[in-house]
């Protein structure tokens, strides 16, 4: 039998009991680049569309022009793309619906539902009250309707100042739940918008526009998460209060994803970004989805995440380790194997001609054949890893030691002969042998190495710039973005990759023994995630 989760539960039955159809829709605000917060919440709405054989909806939910701009609209658009796997033709925009919206507010003050309020900002929190407390009502509470309805359209023609006054819902300032104390339905802005250009003065909040553009888009499920469980009985309100006659949508709460050693809010992302401690919204250090696929996650993978954790009703923090075990988990079946080496030892060849080059064969990937295959240089003079060398070695190391035959992997058996050190003590140089009956690292005559090692060609290799990354925190509570910040998170060391490297595009990676790698934007090669969590 199928495990559904309690939201899977809820649409069944309602299909069960009338619904036609299933709409869901993901709604970002478009001041900030989507994270991989907001992934849980995509692949959950967009999974129950195609589930259930309904519409899923991308809505910008662009109300505050301040924050908002077409840039951000048009990352989250491609991220979004990119992570469900779809092209979203037209995503929708709150502020389509303005003049719905706008003329809604004017049935709840008709109604006597609403009211213009002339106290600041300031005033309007202390009167709230407390959770103990109940809050006081305001001096403009008693307006008449005609005033007010005044009031709202000479707001809405840009005669007073941004500031100097509201439209809050009259609804009960003692209520337990603070949310319904007379919240704030609209406020002046006196700035052109990036969508709908000057039409507007004024615009609705969040609480406002949310759940009448849910209306008007026939969104059956609202799906969030559950810090606006609080706010269901003011989403609830609206659509009962607009005389609205078609079915409403009905708001449902999840766990929002939490990961340590990560922080999911824009603003402090927005703060990262403008105090330049990382290179923009998509660094590959960044949480954001467009840092995660510039940094070589693939979408897959993150599906795949989203499904382990799971929907539940409440919050948690999820190890970050399960985040790069699905990661590791795709790249291994879908990642193009190369030859690299970031910490080099040279490997000298002596019974190898000066000048002499074979072209070895090597497979591109052991988990897909149709992957072909690749030409790889071998000569005389090579890197290899340092950590594949140990001077006195156990029998338990199984890479190259003195005196010890190990494979150089699609190449011949390697034997270390001598170590060159320098006057520090510091090896610096192998002088090894090669046996040339063991072409394509196999021996003929049935002799078994239990070794197998990576490596370059010394005068065939390119060099390129390798960013490691890791932690932007080391904490799970993060009180100070700023200060907090790991400034030690992107380090730049020098690589050297087999010539194949500059005829592959931007694809995943494997440096075989080493980790998962993408070539950068930039031309440099970011390290994705290493094979171990130990690396």
């Amino acid at each position: 039998m199928e495990n559904r989760n309690f939201i899977e539960e809820i649409i069944e039955s309602d299909l069960e009991n009338g619904y036609s159809e299933i709409v869901t829709r993901f709604p970002p605000e478009n001041n900030g680049y989507i994270h991989i917060g907001h992934a849980k919440s995509i692949c959950l709405n967009h999974g129950l569309s195609k589930k259930y054989n309904g519409t899923f909806n991308l809505r910008f939910d662009d109300t505050n022009p301040l924050t908002e701009s077409i840039e951000y609209s048009n990352a989250i658009k491609g991220d979004v793309e990119w992570l469900i796997g779809e092209n979203v033709e037209t995503p929708f925009h709150t502020s389509d619906y303005f003049d719905f919206i706008y003329n809604c507010a004017k049935i709840l003050i008709e109604r006597g539902l609403a009211y213009v309020d002339d106290s600041t900002s300031e005033e309007i929190a202390n009167m709230k009250g407390t959770p103990t407390e109940p809050g006081l009502d305001s001096p403009f509470k008693s307006r008449s309707i005609g005033e007010n309805l005044d009031l709202f359209d000479r707001m809405r023609n840009g005669e007073f100042k941004e500031g100097s006054k509201v439209l809050r819902a009259n609804i009960d300032m003692s209520s337990p739940n603070m949310i319904l104390r007379d919240p704030i339905l609209y406020r002046i802005i006196n700035s052109d918008h990036h969508h709908v250009g000057d039409k507007w003065k004024v615009y609705p909040m969040y609480d406002m526009a949310h759940p009448l553009g849910d209306y008007i888009e026939g969104i059956t499920h609202s799906i969030c998460t559950l810090e606006f469980e609080v706010h269901r009985p003011l989403y609830e309100w609206i659509l009962n209060n607009c005389d609205l006659t078609n079915p409403h949508p009905k708001q449902i709460e999840f766990a929002r994803l939490n990961i340590t050693n990560n922080i999911m809010s824009k603003r402090k992302l927005l703060k990262l970004v403008e105090e330049k401690l990382v290179d923009g919204w998509d660094d590959p250090r960044m949480p954001t989805i467009s840092g995660m696929r510039r940094r070589g996650y693939t979408a897959r993978s993150i599906r795949n995440f989203c499904d382990r954790i799971g929907i539940a009703r409440r919050d948690s923090i999820i190890d970050s380790k399960l985040l790069d075990f699905s990661v590791r988990e795709d790249l291994n079946k879908t990642s193009m194997r190369i030859m690299g080496v970031i910490d080099p030892l040279k490997v000298t060849i002596t019974n190898y001609p000066e000048g002499k080059v074979e072209w070895v064969e090597g497979k591109n990937s052991p988990e897909d054949e149709g992957m072909g295959t690749r030409k790889i240089p071998f000569s005389r003079n090579l890197y290899i890893e340092k950590e594949d060398f140990m001077e006195n070695a156990s029998n338990k190391f199984f890479r190259l030691s003195n005196g010890r035959e190990v494979r150089f992997k699609y190449a011949y058996y390697i034997t270390c002969n001598e170590v060159i050190k320098d006057d520090n003590g510091e090896i610096i140089e192998l002088l090894c042998t090669y046996d040339p009956l063991t072409k394509g690292g196999w021996s003929d005559d049935g002799r078994k190495v239990k070794g197998t090692i990576h490596w370059v060609s010394i005068d065939h290799c390119i060099e390129k710039d390798i960013n490691l990354y890791s932690n932007i925190y080391d904490s799970d509570e993060v009180n100070d973005c700023v200060s907090e910040f790991n400034h030690d998170s992107k380090k730049v060391i020098k690589g050297y990759i087999e010539p194949e490297i500059d005829n592959i595009g931007i694809i995943p990676l494997q440096f075989e023994r080493i980790g998962y790698f993408i070539k950068d934007i930039n031309g440099s090669i970011n390290r994705t995630i290493s094979l171990r969590d130990s690396k």
